[in-house]
């Protein structure tokens, strides 16, 4: 393995010859990848002149800054195939998902594995609803922000504070091992933070849009679905029998189900490289949440809002258009790193959007939104450049 090949190589192996020193290494392919740590065996003298600092005596070093074709771990949780516009949960595709599923039930096939049970989905649902409500405490913790703090900012930070209230999920104060050790003990403790997390996102989320709308924090309902009782902590304003409207409820539980996974992406590496400190789950996904907030990850919807507003309206489509062209505007929510025809989420998103106009309408953004996604899409600068509508540019 990665030394200086005596013998012919295995078919399902690289040979490598190393033009400094003549030497010919044979590095086994696994899984279609190679390990980086093969090429610390393809040493070299360093050449008059060299930095120090590339340590050319003490193996090749491999460089992918911005992890294009760089594989961290074996997963078979989601696949991507960007070429052709294919996404899977656990092999079932996107759409289908979109359609039979649910946001629960779906975060359920991604973390265990398999679709739950009708016994194991209700005690799944059950378990998550039952951690929605947090302590009386974050209300103040929220309301230390600014009235005019963003939402992210506000969820980033209570996602670390979290952590403070849970000792027994700290491996800084309870042992390394105990979300490792394999017993019932562990596989438990591990169950509860994963019902804290998600049952607690909304409530957080929820608390910090109320917090820029000036309004009081809403209790957890309880009889509602989890989308739903997310809509109902945002948007009750007091009246008697408040329930979402459905046709929302089920909009905002597709957005939901979409961007539940998306292979090792911005924030769930940030959480992986945090996690791997062996720090509490609360702190590595605030970790998330911050790269999560940027305008080249999950921020890219906000952009996109920041966009639409700029051109204003309808009639200003064409003027941008040209002007995205020469590079004085930037285009957002268009293109992808990692689909090169289409998002299969746009499609579904762009479906569900319809449903949602029905009740709510349209407005000039909106317009503004579908004569820019008309145009491009017909634009041969865009075509050429496979410049199609993302994920981002319809949520």
């Amino acid at each position: 393995m990665g030394k200086p090949s005596e013998a012919q190589a295995s078919n399902n192996s690289l040979t490598v010859r190393d033009n400094r020193t003549g030497k010919v290494y044979n590095v086994p392919i696994v899984d279609n990848s190679i390990s980086a740590t093969e090429f610390k065996a393809m040493s070299a003298s360093r050449i008059p002149g060299e930095r120090e600092e590339n340590e050319t005596e003490k193996g090749l070093r491999v460089s992918d800054r911005g992890f294009l074709n760089t594989a961290v771990m074996r997963s078979t949780i989601t696949y991507i195939d960007g070429e052709a516009g294919v996404l899977r949960y656990r092999g079932y595709p996107i759409e289908q998902l979109a359609v039979h599923s649910s946001h629960l039930e779906t975060a359920y096939l991604l973390i265990y594995g398999s679709l739950p049970s009708a016994a194991q989905m209700l005690e799944f649902e059950s378990e998550v609803m039952h951690h929605g409500t947090v302590h009386a405490d974050a209300e103040h913790f929220c309301r230390s922000f600014r009235y005019d703090a963003h939402p992210m900012a506000i969820l980033t930070s209570a996602f670390a504070y979290l952590g403070s209230y849970y000792r027994e999920a700290n491996p800084s104060l309870q042992g390394q091992n105990i979300f490792t050790r394999g017993d019932q003990e562990s596989l438990a403790l591990m169950d509860k933070q994963i019902y804290r997390l998600i049952g607690k996102a909304t409530t957080l989320a929820a608390m910090a849009y109320r917090v820029r709308q000036g309004r009081d924090f809403v209790t957890p309902p309880t009889g509602l679905s989890y989308t739903g009782s997310f809509l109902y902590q945002m948007d009750h304003l007091g009246e008697k029998n408040y329930v979402p409207n459905p046709v929302l409820e089920k909009a905002l539980d597709v957005l939901f189900l979409l961007h539940a996974d998306h292979e090792l992406n911005a924030s769930a590496t940030t959480v992986l490289q945090t996690g791997s400190s062996l720090v509490d789950p609360y702190s590595a996904i605030a970790a998330g949440c911050a790269s999560l907030y940027g305008p080249l990850h999950g921020g890219a919807n906000e952009a996109v809002i920041r966009m639409l507003i700029s051109i204003g309206k309808p009639e200003n489509v064409p003027a941008f258009i040209e002007a995205v062209k020469k590079r004085e505007k930037v285009l957002s929510g268009f293109g992808h790193r990692v689909y090169k025809t289409s998002d299969p989420r746009s499609f579904i998103v762009r479906k569900t959007a319809d449903e949602v106009f029905k009740i709510t309408g349209k407005d000039e953004l909106l317009e503004t939104a579908m004569a820019l996604h008309d145009a491009a899409m017909k634009d041969e600068y865009f075509i050429k450049r496979k410049l199609a509508p993302n994920v981002d540019f319809w949520r």
